[in-house]
């Protein structure tokens, strides 16, 4: 067993229990270019760990109360057959690099967009909750089964992808869209992992020993989720997002070292951190929601 591996295990966990995204956006790089795993077992190995970690984060963050259950089943309707008919397409097609490429410039666009908008822009006209109609109940079938065919081809996707369709196309509060975006792909990981491991592309033993670190690590990472303000949460999904590209652009054989995916985030996650600090009434560093409770008692008057 390669400790470093537990190490990478539990630090991708924490980050998919805080944010909901960066499992296979990260791990498959990992594997591939520090340790050498052939790709096509790289992404199902992957989606085998990321299906039981994020089934955890998925458990935790119900209890939470973080989960929009409905939103999380449409997208699952659309999202399973997806993966399945991505893993086939793996099989028959090779078409891996391309969709890379292609996902991983997306995500930094939108990643430089979302971050963006989280140190300027308010968070106005988000929601905790969202009665769907028949166009949002369409738009989540489709957003699933998209993300779905890329998730059985690459890995990558089950949770940045579906973050960028909750926050845009339904306006949902970054605590919501982390915990529903987890609950649903815990539920897309184990159809699209299973199909990998009938298809052979899974090593058991590798998928353990990352458990050893992630399950813990998404355990802390949903309960961070939930504690951490506004300021936190906004910019740190646009900063995962950003290093996720990255990250998939190295594997679509883009020349960027490896070391760029630690330093990245943590020169974005400073500079956003100065940022705030100079300016404490920016929309970003607006302070968290009160949990729900009992009303404050108050003291009559003398």
């Amino acid at each position: 067993m390669d400790p470093l591996l537990v190490v990478f295990g539990f630090g991708v966990g924490v980050l998919v229990g805080t944010t909901g995204m960066g499992g296979g956006s990260l791990m498959t790089p990992l594997l591939i270019l520090l340790f050498g795993i052939k790709p096509v077992v790289a992404v199902g190995t992957d989606l085998a760990y990321a299906a039981v970690t994020k089934t955890v984060g998925g458990i935790r963050h119900f209890h939470k109360g973080t989960v929009q259950l409905n939103i999380a089943g449409w997208l699952a309707i659309g999202s399973i057959p997806g993966a399945l008919a991505g893993v086939a397409l793996l099989e028959l097609l090779d078409l891996e690099d391309d969709l890379i490429l292609a996902i991983a410039v997306g995500l930094v666009i939108t990643g430089a967009l979302i971050l963006a908008r989280a140190l300027v822009l308010t968070g106005e006209g988000e929601r905790e909750e969202v009665t769907l109609d028949r166009r949002h109940k369409a738009f989540a079938v489709v957003l699933g089964l998209s993300v779905g065919t890329l998730l059985g081809v690459s890995s990558a996707g089950s949770g940045t992808l579906i973050a960028i369709g909750l926050i845009l196309g339904f306006r949902l509060t970054p605590r919501r869209v982390v915990g529903t975006d987890v609950a649903h792909a815990a539920v897309l990981l184990w159809a699209a992992s299973l199909a990998h491991l009938v298809a052979g592309n899974v090593d058991l033993a590798l998928a353990g020993t990352l458990l050893i670190g992630s399950v813990p690590g998404v355990w802390v990472g949903a309960n961070l989720s939930t504690r951490m303000p506004e300021r936190g949460l906004r910019p740190a999904l646009g900063i995962v997002m950003f290093t996720s590209g990255l990250a998939l652009l190295t594997k679509a054989g883009v020349g960027i070292p490896a070391v760029a995916l630690v330093i990245v985030p943590l020169a974005l996650g400073a500079a956003s951190y100065l940022i705030l600090r100079r300016d404490p009434t920016s929309p970003a560093a607006s302070p968290a929601p009160r949990a729900p409770g009992p009303p404050a008692r108050q003291t009559p008057p003398p």
